[in-house]
């Protein structure tokens, strides 16, 4: 089995959603790169796209076809200025002309060179895709791609086409081999662990500035959403809650950057109904920030990718550790957490549900929380299994596609549940745990296998269908 990065699971990422968003951008790079390999961007005459299953039903909410566009146009979501992504959709779309690659003009109608088939699934996975490029002398290129979560993907012919395989020197595929090591090696701490298997990829101190640089970015993405008001796009005419919810903590206090603001969090009345609206504040900031094409932090999808960034500051904010090295252990270990699932059951909202994504992402925080609280190894397992546990069964029903209602209120409450599971770990003998973190992650793919496609990211059931509003 393939060993994953915890900056493969923790990473800096575009909204609004990784599997819908980053993956078919991703997709579409990785097929200019399969162009350049085996003719030449100069030779290609045109370019299809077509999306299909998930990815066709809710491709407009989520903005998979601005992702499959800007991606052949050659635009990179880790450095596009996002607030030209309209101006460059709108630009394509009006002249009906793409600059493949950034290196040449080639005619793009959309509708005719970009597809969304709501009719058909491929077989591999639900959120599939297949690129076809036509050449000057009539011959074709054509690729399937699909978004298998958190912005990975991968080809029926390959199950990865990402990086290259990596071993660690501890390979970490399952809860028991994180305790099996640990004990062997004689650490007390999980984190420990992990920073060796990192050098894998980089070295511990690339390593501890990867995790404060996702520090950085994550207090960027809350302090923007917490001074942005309005309605989020879409059609739905969501209303943006948290910058009144940190105008009403803060009451009268004027800050001037992020640093003075921040400060006031801390220096706020600290009581359990503040604290509590400050922790949805923050889940709140960062998925409304995302549901606007914003950049964040992917934790392990732009879906759930309020809930770490929640419960991470919660700990800056409101408990006494603080300090660089607590930042960098609560990732590595919510990181780590991320990949067992990954491994053994899925990060994708398509396959599993929204269990896949605000379940896994509430585990791993519940383990990054409880590791620098004090936690034992095996009480840092037990909250991410706590965790999982009370997310079983949770369904993906966004209404009209679109990652607002329920998804960006349910990462306050995934965020919630992983503090919650915390404390309870914190005060728990895992000796006495009557089920193990590898059997609810078995548990919750046996659930994801079992579930009906209609609550599976598809936009066909639960709420999604509850509840009526104007088309888009």
């Amino acid at each position: 089995m393939e060993s994953i990065s915890v900056f493969e699971i923790i990473k800096v990422g575009i909204g609004p959603s990784s599997s819908h968003t980053m993956g078919p951008w991703n997709a579409a790079s990785a097929f200019i790169r399969i162009i350049k390999r085996e003719r030449s961007i100069a030779e290609v005459k045109e370019v299809f796209l077509e999306f299909f299953g998930s990815l066709a039903k809710t491709g407009i909410g989520h903005g998979t076809d601005i992702a499959g566009m800007l991606g052949l146009n050659g635009e990179d979501f880790k450095t596009i200025d996002t607030t030209k992504i309209d101006e460059k959709v709108d630009r394509i779309k009006n002249t009906q002309i793409l600059n493949l690659g950034g290196e040449k003009e080639i005619p793009f109608v959309y509708g005719h060179h970009l597809i969304l088939n709501m009719g058909k699934s491929l077989d591999f996975h639900p959120n599939g895709m297949i690129f076809k490029a036509v050449f000057e002398d009539g011959t074709e290129l054509v690729q399937d791609f699909y978004s298998v979560g958190g912005g990975f993907i991968a080809s029926q012919e390959k199950n990865s086409i990402e990086k290259h395989c990596v071993r660690t020197l501890y390979p970490c595929h399952h809860g028991s081999d994180i305790i099996k090591y640990c004990e062997k090696l004689g650490f007390k701490r999980f984190s420990d662990l992990i920073l060796i298997n990192e050098e894998s990829w980089r070295s511990q101190e690339e390593t501890r500035q990867e995790a404060l640089n996702i520090w950085k970015n994550i207090k960027e993405c809350i302090y923007k959403g917490v001074n942005k008001e309005g309605i989020l796009p879409g059609g739905l005419n969501v209303t943006r809650r948290a910058a009144g919810i940190n105008r009403k903590l803060l009451g009268d206090k004027i800050y001037k950057n992020i640093d003075e603001w921040f400060n006031m969090v801390v220096d706020a009345e600290e009581n359990f109904t503040n604290i509590n609206k400050w922790i949805a504040c923050f889940a709140l900031a960062v998925n409304e920030e995302n549901a606007s094409f914003g950049r964040i932090i992917t934790a392990p999808t732009n879906g759930a990718s309020g809930v770490i960034p929640a419960v991470l500051m919660y700990s800056q904010a409101f408990t006494e550790f603080i300090s660089e090295d607590d930042i960098v252990r609560f990732l590595l270990v919510a990181g780590e957490i991320g990949t067992l699932f990954k491994k053994n059951a899925t990060i994708s909202a398509a396959m599993g549900g929204c269990q896949a994504e605000i379940g896994v992402s509430s585990a791993m925080a519940a383990a990054g929380l409880t590791e620098i609280l004090g936690g034992s190894i095996g009480q840092v397992l037990m909250a991410a299994e706590i965790a999982m546990e009370h997310h079983l069964g949770l369904t993906c029903d966004p209404i009209k596609g679109l990652v607002q209602i329920p998804c960006i209120e349910r990462n306050t409450m995934g965020a919630m549940k992983a503090i919650t599971a915390a404390n309870i770990a914190l005060e728990s003998d895992p000796a006495k745990a009557k089920v193990t973190l590898d059997e609810v992650i078995q548990t919750m793919w046996e659930t994801a296998l079992s579930m009906s496609d209609r609550f599976k990211e598809t936009s066909e059931g639960g709420l999604a269908i509850a509840v009526n509003v104007p088309e888009c």
